[in-house]
């Protein structure tokens, strides 16, 4: 597929290397030379430097025949813009990324208007994968299927869950409840586990239900799985503004410290239901006095992935509460994420996960469609959820019969909204949504799961 990327930033540069990493033609677009450079000294792709705003650049970079154009620069107009121009030039699929909260209530009338195919916003996404992680705190990272109905839960294995030692079967047959633990992560190794893989503590935990079932699973081996019930949040930006909006339908009590003043007036008149001050989220006094001690959760939100890692180490020793952390840059996520500092959030990640699902639902066949994608398992593997439109070589046989490729499972199947676990003597059926967890990356099609 031929996909123009319009920006090479953070966000742009991770779509890229997924996009490019599918065997995509890949030409990306920017006015920073030294993003370009950056890129095609990495990648095999085609920069540009230049205004994607030129009709003429765009023609160089043949945006007449391209399948899709993605515009991820800073400036939501110029992204809107782009958008609009290459549906005139090309007639092609576009992405567009709109991050400024003054459009978040007119996004489906500015997708009809222009002709978009999806608005994309990485704060927004951001905020509300916080807010799940929230309403389960127990839980490190949430990624729902199906309409929220399905979710994969990953969650630290500690001793007193007394689940050391046990295979993947006895605790199957010890819990009882309908849930399938579908990946482990155990230092630098991850693996898809079988019924004889044993658990250790200590172990990253990724499992598969629905969420009374991941719930009652929870329950049985100690975890709390109720909601907090406030939230300190340090860094008041388009996230911590979002967030806050999201908590507050949750009920759940928000704090903001902000070191900028004209920045707190503004959030003090978008959010009635969140107290905001105005002072340094780095003054450890001021966390202790505000509360840190006893809060239930804390965000750390602000723009720099320093403050943010070492805000969280001082919570983690002064707060027994959820911890969120957020990092904008990935040189360092192997060390970051050995540094125990609670969820951490990638917003250009996620970003790339809802992009990379948009184009393998365009590149399938007609037989069945990737409806949601994630990376799992530190980005080894992924889990997608897959909509069966018609009949195949997967389907009417039970599924301990299908010639399956390695390190993947079938994890769940959702029939007319009645969401079962997957086992052995299932079938898939035309109409069905499957969730399949995998390390093999690319599959586009339901079928890509047998073994050729």
């Amino acid at each position: 597929m031929k996909i123009l990327i319009i920006g090479a930033g953070r966000i742009g540069s991770s779509v890229a290397e997924s996009l490019v990493s599918e065997a995509n033609d890949i030409t990306v677009i920017d006015k920073d030379p030294a993003n370009i450079g950056f890129l095609q000294s990495r990648f095999d792709l085609r920069g540009i430097v230049g205004d994607a705003l030129s009709p003429q650049l765009l023609e160089n970079a043949s945006a007449g025949d391209t399948d899709m154009l993605i515009a991820v620069t800073g400036s939501d107009e110029m992204n809107l813009l782009c958008c609009l121009i290459a549906r005139k030039v090309g007639h092609c699929h576009t992405i567009a990324r709109v991050r400024n909260p003054i459009y978040s209530n007119e996004l489906t009338f500015i997708k009809q208007q222009l002709g978009i195919s999806m608005i994309i916003n990485p704060e927004y996404a951001a905020a509300t994968e916080i807010s799940r992680i929230l309403r389960f705190p127990s839980a490190i990272k949430i990624d729902p299927f199906a309409k929220g109905k399905v979710e994969l839960l990953k969650f630290k294995v500690k001793p007193e869950f007394k689940l050391d030692g046990l295979s993947v079967m006895d605790i199957d047959s010890q819990f009882r409840c309908d849930v399938l633990i579908g990946g482990v992560e155990r230092g630098d190794e991850v693996a898809i586990p079988d019924g004889k893989f044993v658990i250790k503590n200590g172990d990253m935990v990724s499992i598969i239900a629905s969420p009374a079932n991941s719930a009652e699973f929870f329950r049985k081996i100690g975890i709390q799985t109720n909601q907090v019930r406030n939230t300190l949040i340090v860094g008041g930006g388009t996230i911590a503004y979002y967030l806050a909006k999201l908590l507050a339908a949750m009920k759940i009590r928000v704090k903001i410290v902000e070191k900028d003043k004209a920045r707190c007036e503004v959030l003090t008149e978008l959010l009635d239901d969140a107290l905001i001050l105005n002072g340094d989220g780095t003054d450890r006094q001021l966390l202790l006095e505000e509360g840190l001690m006893t809060a239930e959760a804390f965000v750390t939100l602000t723009n720099m992935d320093e403050e943010n890692v070492f805000l969280a180490l001082y919570a983690k020793e002064n707060s027994s509460a959820k911890l969120v952390t957020k990092v904008n840059r990935i040189a360092f996520d192997e060390l970051i994420s050995k540094l125990d500092l609670g969820s951490l959030i990638y917003p250009k990640y996620i970003t790339a996960d809802y992009i990379l699902q948009y184009v393998r639902a365009m590149q399938n066949t007609i037989g069945s469609n990737v409806e949601t994608l994630y990376h799992i398992l530190d980005g080894r593997a992924e889990a997608l959820e897959f909509v069966i439109r018609e009949e195949s070589e997967v389907t009417g046989i039970p599924l301990m019969n299908l010639n399956l490729k390695s390190n993947l499972l079938i994890g769940c199947i959702n029939r007319s909204g009645n969401i079962k676990i997957a086992r052995g003597q299932d079938c898939i059926q035309q109409g069905d949504t499957v969730i399949v967890l995998t390390s093999q990356k690319g599959l586009r099609d339901i079928r890509d799961i047998l073994r050729k």
